[in-house]
């Protein structure tokens, strides 16, 4: 692989590719006074010459591991209306709900982007009319997925 040195131009697309691997070509042949194909070539090169090794995106907090959770409701009208179902429809981060047996009401399963989130949800939950209670569990790490 040869290790010619980089010219100006070859550093200056390569800084602006640092900053932001997703500039279009047309911007970046305008900021270094080129023409969007001789770019392009110089980019092709630097890869070949293992310059740029490759491009990647590094995710902000709106690209975290989203937030799993799992709460367990209990209603005072032990499912005689369709209210608390109504309402918790207008979540959307709820998953899933599930009508329960037993002495549980409702399993309601969460995928936020926070925990701050997660915690406005439990608030929102436990206000609804018709809501007794509600218990809530964080997912720590997935172990099985099967999804």
């Amino acid at each position: 692989m040869e290790r010619l040195p980089l010219d100006q131009i070859d550093r200056r697309i390569l800084a602006a590719l640092t900053e932001d691997a997703r500039v279009p070509l047309v911007t970046l042949a305008a900021q270094v006074h080129l023409s969007r194909n001789a770019v392009k070539q110089r980019m092709e090169r630097m890869e070949r010459r293992g310059v740029i090794a490759g491009y990647t995106v590094t995710p902000g907090r709106a690209g975290a591991s989203p937030v799993s959770a799992i709460v367990m409701v209990y209603r005072s009208d032990r499912m005689r209306g369709g209210g608390v179902i109504a309402e918790i429809s207008k979540i959307p981060e709820v998953r899933r709900c599930d009508v329960m047996s037993g002495d549980l009401d409702l399993l309601v399963t969460l995928e936020a982007e926070s925990m701050d989130r997660i915690g406005e949800i439990w608030e929102f939950l436990a206000a609804v009319p018709g809501v007794a209670n509600t218990v809530t569990a964080v997912s720590l790490t997935r172990a099985i997925d099967r999804d």
